[in-house]
């Protein structure tokens, strides 16, 4: 059997979910201006994105094994739209052009997405952990005295 990355019904809704994601990006990037020399269009789809990341592969993985339509969604939601929706590309290219901005513009731009977007991550990790009422993952160890940790 061919690796999932190989296989054309893969590849397809990843670049479906890429377009789609693209387009939004865009979208959204034409309707927010920029904050001073801050480009908030790219902060803002990166927090949203990781966020939303966050949330879909939780509530995946809390669902069952990475198969069928969770796997379809994954790859179409997470990998396609999500993947085209985030830019860590142009966060990049304007995290250079900030330095000629100033130190400070600089460091309160790079630092302050990389720390809201892992912070938007958990949020959606614990969001969908919270609408699963907390359970343990399926096909994860029950918490028990006997499992140190908790089995994790």
């Amino acid at each position: 059997m061919r690796p999932v990355h190989l296989r054309w019904r893969y590849i397809v809704l990843v670049f479906l979910g890429g377009s789609i994601g693209t387009a939004a990006r865009y979208l959204l990037s034409t309707l927010i201006p920029s904050w001073h020399a801050i480009p908030l269009p790219t902060i803002v789809v990166n927090v949203v994105g990781a966020f939303a990341l966050g949330l879909l592969l939780e509530s995946l993985l809390r669902r069952g094994p990475d198969e069928g339509a969770r796997r379809d969604l994954r790859l179409m939601a997470g990998t396609g739209f999500l993947g085209g929706f985030t830019t860590y590309s142009t966060f990049a290219v304007e995290s250079d052009a900030l330095i000629g901005a100033g130190l400070g513009t600089f460091l309160l731009y790079a630092a302050g997405t990389l720390i809201v977007g892992a912070a938007a991550s958990a949020a959606g990790i614990v969001a969908a952990a919270l609408v699963h009422g907390w359970r343990p993952r399926r096909g994860a160890p029950a918490r028990t005295k006997a499992t140190p940790g908790g089995g994790r």
